[in-house]
């Protein structure tokens, strides 16, 4: 039987999603299955990796189901991850504890050390942060683990028994390739220089790179066969780019889902404040990966469906689809209500974790629909702050890529292209980071030359939004007032998070 299935693996926020493709990048099958974040204190995110093993095993295992495609039509599969997601482990996979997700904000504290010793400027979500905390609060836990790794290089391990680094990931971490090795000097100034020989960097692999074949172990737990190749793959949202159909500088990718990100791939890094993180080469060989992002967007939508929403879930209808119908019936601007974006701080432009959320101009007259629209005009707003800094540095943004939950609404893709006046390219597969490791499992098994000619004949696209300049016009004055708030109560926003936290 013909090897003619590519298996697209995305270990997301709240699941893991398994999606089949055949040699062209069409969809022939797709399942998910959620696993638990534990919110233990605010700002702080954790999840078991043990679930997200159990979760992929059940991806698998309803994709063949639903689909009836056999295990020995399986080509090779490839991984796409949260990050920074950091994992303490012992050389034989046993995580020392739960996962710090990629969400996890509680370094806010190191971040500002590392600021005033290196002056590297960087996001308490990435590992340098993570890592110090966790030498400074869990001591034990840090001296006994054995490896230091993420969500990517863990399930590495489980799907094929080596330890390893990939470029794309590690880059967050301050790993150059170009330069051979990590940033050691930087890791000695911060008083971690011992965490650098924890990094698993045996071996190190570039996305589309072939790792090697499931152990017996891993083939035998998924139901696959083990001469399945594993392709390297790397970070959700870098992955999603190629399933987008960016691969060379010109659009911006935007993936969205619990976090909103908006990537392109230019000749010189475009942004450079944490100084060790630029990444050369980590996604396509001789672009750097320039990006800016959100931590809260789906995550917002998700939290105000939870706790606001329940009685809607009685009706039998899409929760998400009678709030957007209840929305795209209000005026531009929520009729005075502005919300700001920031539930678990804010990552770009402002590396600021001790910030938070907000609404502005509630009356006795707004509705729930009245927050939810404005909610998704503040993420709108927040991703359009993302965009600023891109024109900033001299990238002309005209369209973007867009992937994730934000496809799934007409309106809020509207709002997008009216906030941010560009043209958005919506791609015929919404699981773009799925597509995206299907892609890096055709360039791994020499389906196609590289990343770039798999992308071409991979990726189609299903729609395109264009901006209506009447309301680009209204929507710029409310995004200037948007734009206004993180410097007028920032101050006062540090009190207030510092008197909750020592309270």
């Amino acid at each position: 039987m013909a090897r003619d299935v590519l298996m697209g693996i995305d270990g997301g926020t709240g699941s893991i999603r398994v999606g089949l493709y055949d040699l062209q990048g069409n969809p022939l099958g797709f399942a998910a299955t959620e696993y638990v974040t534990k919110y233990l204190h605010t700002g702080w995110a954790e999840q078991a990796p043990g679930d997200w093993w159990q979760a992929m095993k059940e991806s698998v295992r309803k994709v063949f189901l639903s689909t009836g495609i056999s295990k020995d039509r399986i080509l090779g599969l490839s991984t796409t991850t949260t990050s920074c997601s950091v994992v303490l482990s012992m050389k034989d996979g046993t995580p020392v504890r739960d996962c710090l997700i990629w969400m996890d904000v509680r370094a806010a504290q190191e971040v500002v050390d590392i600021d005033e010793l290196t002056g590297s400027k960087l996001s308490a979500e990435w590992m340098p942060g993570k890592l110090l905390w966790l030498k400074r609060h869990e001591r034990d836990n840090y001296d006994r683990a054995e490896v230091f790794c993420e969500y990517q290089d863990w399930m590495t391990y489980k799907l094929t028994g080596k330890w390893s680094i990939n470029i794309n990931n590690s880059c967050n971490w301050g790993y150059n390739v170009r330069e051979g090795g990590f940033a050691e000097e930087f890791y000695r100034k911060i008083g971690m220089g011992e965490a650098v020989s924890k990094f698993p960097d045996e071996h190190v692999f570039a996305v589309g790179e072939p790792i090697g074949t499931l152990t017996k172990e891993a083939a035998e737990e998924l139901g696959l066969d083990y001469h399945t190749i594993v392709a390297q793959g790397g970070i959700d949202s870098s992955i999603g780019v190629l399933g987008m159909g960016v691969y060379e500088p010109g659009r911006i990718a935007l993936i969205t889902g619990s976090s909103n990100l908006a990537m392109a791939l230019t000749e010189e890094p475009l942004f450079n404040e944490g100084k060790i993180n630029t990444g050369p080469d980590n996604l396509i060989q001789g672009y750097y990966t320039s990006y800016q992002g959100q931590v809260s967007s789906g995550s917002i939508l998700s939290w105000f469906k939870r706790e606001f929403c329940r009685d809607l879930e009685l009706e039998g209808v899409s929760v998400y689809d009678y709030l957007n119908k209840e929305a795209e019936n209000l005026s531009i601007g929520s009729e005075g209500l502005i919300a700001l974006d920031y539930w678990q701080g804010n990552r770009h432009p402002y590396l600021d974790s001790k910030v938070r959320g907000m609404f502005y101009g509630l009356s006795l007259h707004h509705t729930r629909a009245h927050m939810y629209r404005a909610l998704m005009e503040g993420i709108a707003y927040g991703t359009e702050n993302l965009l600023v800094q891109f024109r900033n540095n001299g990238f002309e943004v005209k369209e973007i890529n867009i992937a994730g939950g934000t496809t799934n609404s007409d309106l809020y893709l509207q709002i997008h292209a009216d906030v941010s006046n560009v043209i958005v390219n919506v791609p015929s597969e919404p699981q773009a980071p799925c597509l995206g490791a299907a892609i890096c499992v055709a360039t791994a098994a020499k389906i196609y030359p590289g990343l770039r000619e798999a992308v071409q004949a991979m990726v189609t696209f299903d729609k395109v939004i264009k901006p209506n300049p009447d309301k680009h016009a209204l929507y710029k004055q409310f995004f200037e007032q948007y734009h206004k708030i993180y410097p007028t109560f920032k101050d006062w926003m540090h009190e207030t998070t510092d008197l909750y936290l020592n309270a």
